[in-house]
């Protein structure tokens, strides 16, 4: 008796594995359709025409427009997953239910649970390529298409020039009733940064009260021996307390013990998609201290969509199996409609959700995370009605 219990249920385990591997090898063939689509969509949308434009305006060689174009793929993929996993799980689902094949698995007792495990199994295989994809390839391809873009072009400044660098510090001091504020102690301003050499630069400094110093220079660049700041051709003003003048000097080149971090965020500062997620955190901390609230949640919004994107696939396949087990007699086109709606209405809760992150309405987290939230929570409502 017991033997013959244990060859049903290995008969019946041998049956779902069949019944995985079967569905997933479905699923396999309009996902990879739908990369193509969505891709070549956002591609032709977002990089070809522009690319075509500069051909024709800037005389930019089709060769270097066809690198770029290949370059920016991979940003362009990440969005295509999540939609490319809704659309196969619609099609496929919508497929076997039409042909009847799920009425034939649930009546042999296999449940809608069981039946969306193998789309969430391949959701979240693809949940790890976006992930990577996302944080490792997008960032470095976009990095080197817009590099590739301005050597192209002729541009006389360097990729990395970077223009009007202004790095606040500031610092806790105890006032004289005891409360602790915080208060600018050292103001690090550049006009202009080519990669080796700052120009045109004016520090503040109030970090040795009660004397304060103003340094004005023609140029500076860091002494990577010393870890010290070389500053030429300038003027250092020393304040007193009172305002005044105590001492003015002159010099032709100067070492001065500044922190590098204005050095750090000049040659980190790239866009947020051409970051992984590890360099996006550095940045933020080094830009935290001279920056205001709304640019620092933007950052963190940033920092936490580089996590929460990926998830979407998982989201998007929850939504695709269950809306494709239901009774119905529905084409291709129809899931394709589906599937063009939903992908709509998320990126629009994206965008309302990014806004109110920036703009402290909800933590930045939260921002985030909210569109995956609200389409879990949208998935799980729609399995609880398809079990009654």
């Amino acid at each position: 008796m017991k033997i013959g219990a244990l060859k049903l249920i290995d008969r019946k385990r041998v049956g779902l594995s069949v019944m995985n591997l079967y569905i997933i090898k479905e699923l396999t063939l309009p996902f990879l359709f739908g990369m193509g689509i969505f891709t070549s969509l956002g591609l032709s949308i977002g990089a070809v025409f522009e690319l075509i434009r500069q051909v024709t305006d800037s005389g930019l060689d089709w060769s270097v427009a066809a690198k770029i174009m290949l370059l920016r793929m991979p940003e362009f993929a990440v969005f295509a997953f999540p939609m490319s996993i809704l659309l196969a799980t619609l099609m496929t689902y919508s497929r076997l239910s039409s042909d009847s094949e799920l009425i034939a698995l649930r009546s042999i007792g296999v449940n809608i649970y069981r039946l969306i495990m193998p789309a969430i199994a391949f959701s979240l295989c693809v949940v790890a390529i976006t992930f990577w994809v996302n944080n490792f390839v997008a960032p470095a391809a976009s990095y080197q298409a817009e590099s590739t873009l301005k050597q192209a072009l002729g541009e006389t400044r360097p990729e990395f020039e970077t223009k009007n660098i202004l790095f606040p510090e500031y610092a806790e001091i105890e006032t004289e009733n005891g409360e602790t504020q915080e208060v600018l102690t050292r103001l690090f301003y550049a006009e202009k940064f080519n990669g080796q050499q700052m120009t045109n630069l004016t520090v503040l400094d109030r970090s040795r009260r009660p004397v304060s110093q103003i340094v004005v220079a023609r140029s500076a660049q860091w002494n990577i021996l010393e870890n010290i700041w070389d500053f030429y051709d300038g003027t250092i003003y020393l304040i007193g307390s009172d305002g005044g003048y105590n001492n003015i000097v002159r010099f032709e080149h100067q070492k001065l013990a500044l922190p590098k971090e204005a050095l750090d965020i000049t040659q980190n500062s790239r866009k947020a998609n051409e970051m992984n997620i590890f360099q996006a955190i550095d940045y933020l901390e080094l830009i935290r201290p001279g920056s205001d609230e709304p640019r620092i949640r933007k950052w963190q919004v940033r920092i936490h969509e580089k996590i929460s994107v990926p998830f979407a696939c998982l989201v998007f396949a929850m939504i695709g199996a269950v809306l494709g087990v239901q009774p119905q007699d529905s084409g291709k086109a129809t899931s394709f409609g589906i599937c063009i709606m939903l992908i709509f209405g998320y990126y629009l809760l994206s965008f309302i959700s990014q806004s109110l992150g920036i703009s402290g309405a909800v933590p930045p987290w939260l921002a985030a995370w909210l569109p995956n939230f609200i389409g879990f929570g949208a998935a799980t409502g729609l399995l609880a009605k398809a079990m009654d």
